[in-house]
């Protein structure tokens, strides 16, 4: 059963600028997705912004948005066939036991200037 669905976009520019300032990406992104992201070197923008776009579209997914969720507890990795997959911890794990939630569906497209992600919370 679908207990809810969430969908973002997220502006390319806006993460390039975010590179600029320091400390900020480590205040919202895993320590992994940021090692993985900032590898893809002219596609680190790209990659981190998809990323981002996931992280708001499970908060909308949840119906309560990502208050009281600490965002580097949403990380969103890629499987060894590229398939991404968001792994919830801490406070991102509380609020998907509170939901009813038992697995996560994402989806994530990019192309030059958007970055968009789906996300479905189904229960069992």
């Amino acid at each position: 059963m679908i207990v809810g669905i969430g969908v973002d976009v997220v502006h390319v520019r806006r993460l390039e600028r975010w590179q600029c300032i320091p400390g900020l990406l480590e205040r919202y992104f895993h320590p992994q997705e940021l090692s993985t992201s900032l590898s893809r070197g002219n596609a680190a923008a790209l990659s981190l912004a998809a990323r981002f776009a996931a992280k708001e579209a499970f908060g909308k997914a949840l119906g309560t948005g990502l208050a009281g969720i600490v965002l580097r507890d949403i990380n969103v990795v890629n499987l060894y066939n590229g398939r991404p997959e968001i792994e919830v911890l801490g406070t991102a794990s509380s609020a998907l036991e509170r939901s009813g939630a038992t697995r996560i569906h994402v989806s994530l497209t990019h192309e030059r200037e958007n970055a968009i992600a789906m996300v479905v919370l189904e229960a069992e």
